[in-house]
Formats: C-alpha cells, sequence, structure tokens
C-alpha cells in the first residue's frame, strides 16, 4: 500500500490534508514544515513548505494524485508515491477501510 508524499506552501497544505481524508481518498495525513531548496525556472530558490504524507491504498492512489493536482496551488506539484512492502498487518487493514475508492 502506498503513501503519497506531497509538498505544498503551508497556506495550502492543512485544506489539502482534510480534503483527501474528508473525501476518503487518503485514511490519515501527516504534515510536517520544511524548507525546500529547488531550481525554478534557471533560478535556485528556497522556500518554507509542508511535506504532506497520504496514506492511501494502491486503488486509491490515482483519484488521490489526481485532487492534489487539481487544488495544489503550484503549476508543478510535487506528488510522489513511495510502496511500503513492510507495512504492520492492523495498519494495512485501518487504511484500507478508511479508503474508499469511487467508481
Amino acid at each position: 500500500m502506498p503513501t503519497a508524499y506531497i509538498t505544498a506552501p503551508e497556506e495550502a497544505a492543512a485544506d489539502l490534508a482534510r480534503t483527501l481524508v474528508e473525501e476518503r481518498l487518503a485514511a490519515c495525513v501527516n504534515r510536517v514544515a520544511c524548507d525546500s531548496t529547488y531550481r525554478w525556472e534557471g533560478e535556485v530558490v528556497t522556500d518554507e513548505e509542508v511535506i504532506l504524507l497520504a496514506k492511501t491504498t494502491d486503488e486509491g492512489y490515482p483519484a488521490l494524485a489526481a485532487r492534489v493536482a487539481e487544488l495544489h496551488p503550484y503549476d508543478v506539484p510535487c506528488i510522489e508515491r513511495f510502496e511500503e512492502a513492510d507495512t504492520a498487518d492492523a495498519f494495512a487493514g485501518w487504511r484500507s477501510e478508511s479508503v474508499s475508492v469511487k467508481d
């Protein structure tokens, strides 16, 4: 089951996290403040951002990624998928029950 790694500006992070959980695209979203240094439009930039770690399912990931892309204020949002091969069974079960894929 995957975790989505997303970065967002602080002013958007809480709303993104809440929306993903309310819409059952994620079972839980952790928010961690960070400083990000990256290249954008030929310049090296450092910004305060928030890392969002969204716990979802294989089936739920495409909808989660699409929803983040729709709501995110960046032109090119960071949305990456991490596979968790060694997830505890109890946690994996809770996550599966908490994420709902809409047809």
